[in-house]
């Protein structure tokens, strides 16, 4: 392959501390684990010098502690709270975008639209969980990243590899595990930030401790704008505005010394507005007459002055989004334990795209049942049950109008079953044998779509691996299979752009994967490093096509598909105060795959970062460089004028970006903090290519994407603590 020799060159991430110390102390974080943070019920008690410290310690982290939570041994990359706000992230996509294996593609100038890729495959094969509860429906993983906020996150936890979350069989790619946190003390924090261009952000935390420090509970609301930018003053946006408001809700309690029950309740609201430069969303809606323009641009040129209607370069996405969950753990002894799990969520999206409105309700309810029992000192066996249901319903004004309208509206069951036996039999080996059995059944339920697409029971078998060399060497490997029902037509390049005369599906076969990954690891007293291999392959891949009348058509790929993606990871302490690392990828797609994305993925990629402290004074910094890249091999093909003989450029450059904030500490309570993103103030438009383009047919279309749009930007913002 041609980027063999590449996956296994260097790579280097800074900031691999928590991991490489969780794994210095053979703990795996899984989904299982992280149902909820560990629990410290008291601050360390000091009565004097020479008495010892007293912990008083939670159910829950009581029994991590004892292990008998524990369910797997996988490799896992950790994001903590700590390098969130050194990365100024204020989202999920924000948050782990410059992770080992993780690529977050923005495939939508105009609607935003981000997809968090793991291992190189495309964005539908990662799975969200929240406090290890795969809660988000499939039309969540679209526009719901970028609105799920880090205020109130302890940490976000990245598996990758199919088969890498247990309770999420449609991880092909890999789970992302955001971990709520869990207040140890009473207090109030408020973190705000403010841009230029009227951007901001506000993220504030409430957390009670009762004086029994049986009861926990929190309050989060985050409120963050992101403007609209057009770089090369046509008119017409490169990035949407983007408004997100959410609240959470949460309480732990210990009802007895074996009882925990934890509930949470979450809303969102979120609003994208992409388009003309200079209209507001009420007047660009209410321009729509369906009546199209001659000219969209000056000269038939998208680089030129943008004359056509605000409705018809319009994209507006509306999406409201409820969740809510209730864990109970009960220990009936020192080897055997249960946690029953029930969670909902809903989400609402209200759209309008270029003159097709579209609106759409995504139901889902999930409960599992989960059994933890040690059998001995060598062996931990878990097993359960589960059931996820997701139902969406979708309708159009637009297309009601047309005799031909299809809807895309789905029902999606899976019931499981998942054995686990984790053997630790030799003190240098471990091995994790698992086991899912699920029924699926995928139904399209329009009038027109007779009969149930799929219908399959499967077994998706799953095995790790954990050999620990010596004392700073340590081998992992997995092999895995998942499996997903391709349901979406926003999966795909903008299927929902021309589905006036609706959507039709040509869809009878789950997507099935095959998953292998290898890991080495050394941590020293200074020195860190990680090497990642991974190889998938993927059977009835989705892909967007059209019937000979012109309506979008989700089918499905009758080749396999097949990506092999390599990292290696180092931090260096040169001092307690500084630390420094670089990151190295490389991905090898091939053709198939590539056929598959709608927007070129990152082929070859480096971080190198730099983190200081002392005294009151942090300094944090990382630079990106991405690789140049042949667009033409994904299937890019465009011209900037309309009629034109001269296609747009294809042989894309290298660039840089780079991130800088510096913070000093007031006090304990109060810190400022200023900073910058993409300070190299490089996009693609300033490179000399829009987003824009007209295609062979002489249809005009927003995403001709490959590097960043939005340019240099600034904040100024501050950190306060009640207690």
């Amino acid at each position: 392959m041609k980027y063999c020799s590449t996956l296994l060159s260097a790579s280097f991430v800074i900031f691999l501390q928590p991991v490489m110390a969780q794994e210095a102390n053979d703990l795996a974080i899984t989904e299982s684990q992280v149902v909820n943070e560990p629990q410290v019920v008291a601050e360390p008690q000091i009565v004097s010098p020479q008495m010892e410290e007293l912990i008083v310690l939670g159910m829950r982290q009581r029994m991590y502690e004892a292990g008998t939570l524990l369910d797997a041994i996988q490799k896992t990359e950790v994001v903590d709270e700590t390098l969130i706000k050194s990365m100024q992230a204020v989202n999920l996509t924000q948050a782990i975008q410059n992770s080992p294996g993780v690529r977050v593609s923005n495939e939508c100038s105009m609607c935003g639209v981000k997809r968090i890729m793991l291992n190189g495959m495309r964005g539908e094969h990662s799975t969200i969980l929240t406090d290890g509860i795969p809660l988000h429906t499939m039309m969540a993983g679209y526009y719901a990243v970028d609105a799920l906020a880090t205020t109130g996150v302890s940490r976000i936890e990245v598996a990758r590899g199919a088969g890498a979350s247990m309770l999420a069989p449609e991880a092909i790619g890999g789970s992302i595990n955001v971990v709520s946190k869990e207040p140890v003390e009473t207090n109030l924090n408020v973190n705000a930030s403010w841009e230029d261009d009227e951007s901001y952000f506000m993220g504030l935390m409430a957390g009670y401790v009762s004086d029994d420090d049986n009861t926990r509970a929190s309050f989060v609301l985050q409120d963050d704008s992101h403007h609209q930018v057009d770089g090369d003053k046509n008119g017409v946006s490169e990035a949407p505005l983007q408004e997100n408001t959410s609240y959470v809700a949460r309480l732990s309690k210990d009802f007895t010394s074996r009882d925990n029950l934890v509930l949470r309740l979450a809303y969102t609201d979120s609003l994208i507005f992409g388009g003309p430069q200079e209209g507001s969303i009420g007047a660009s809606l209410a321009s729509y007459d369906g009546i199209d323009s001659v000219h969209l641009f000056e000269n038939d040129d998208v680089r030129r002055r943008y004359i056509g209607e605000d409705w018809e370069t319009t994209e507006w996405i509306s999406t409201e989004r409820s969740e809510g969950s209730a864990n109970w753990l009960h220990e009936f002894n020192e080897a055997y334990n249960a946690a029953l799990t029930f969670a909902w969520s809903e989400h609402q999206q209200d759209s309008f795209y270029e003159g097709f409105d579209y609106a759409a309700t995504d139901a889902l309810t999930y409960v599992d049942l989960r059994n933890n029992w040690v059998l001995s000192d060598a062996h931990m066996l878990t097993f359960g049950l589960d059931q996820r249901k997701e139902e969406m319903r979708s309708d159009s004004v637009a297309g009601a109008v047309s005799a031909n309208y299809i809807e895309d509206s789905f029902d999606y069951l899976t019931r499981g079953f998942y054995l686990q036996d984790t053997w630790t039999g030799k003190s240098k080996l471990e091995v994790s044998l698992a086991l899912r059995v699920d029924s699926v059944t995928a139904d399209f339920v329009a009038e027109q779509k007779a009969g149930i697409e799929i219908d399959e029971t499967l077994v998706a078998p799953r095995i790790d691996i954990r050999y620990l060399h010596s004392d700073y060497l340590t081998s992992r490997v997995s092999l895995g299979r998942g499996h997903r029902a391709p349901l979406s037509f926003f999966e795909s390049d903008h299927g929902i752009l021309d589905a006036g005369d609706g959507f039709a599906i040509d869809i009878d076969e789950l997507e099935k994967s095959l998953s292998t990954t290898y890991a080495l690891s050394y941590e020293g007293d200074r020195f860190n490093s990680t090497l990642s291999l991974a190889y998938t392959e993927v059977e009835n891949l989705a892909a967007l096509d059209a019937t000979a009348t012109g309506v979008p058509l989700l089918t499905q790929m009758r080749e396999t598909a097949s990506v092999a993606a390599g990292d290696i990871s180092l931090g260096y302490a040169l001092t307690e105060q500084l630390k420094l690392g670089a990151t190295v990828e490389a991905y090898d797609y091939d053709q198939v795959f590539m056929d598959s994305f709608a927007v070129t993925p990152v082929e070859e990629r480096v971080l190198v970062s730099l983190d200081y402290k002392k005294n009151d004074w942090m300094f944090y910094t990382s630079a990106v460089w991405v690789g140049s890249r042949d667009l033409a091999r994904y299937g890019y093909q465009g011209y900037n004028r309309l009629g034109s003989s001269e296609a747009k450029s294809t042989n894309i450059a290298s660039y840089w970006t780079l991130d800088m904030k510096l913070t000093y500490e007031f006090n304990e309570n109060l810190s400022l903090y200023l900073g910058g993103n993409n300070l190299t103030d490089y996009t693609q438009v300033k490179d000399g290519e829009t987003p824009l383009f007209w295609d062979n047919s002489g249809a005009y279309d927003v995403a001709y994407i490959y590097g960043p749009l939005r340019g240099r930007e600034f904040y100024l913002g501050f950190d306060w603590s009640l207690q």
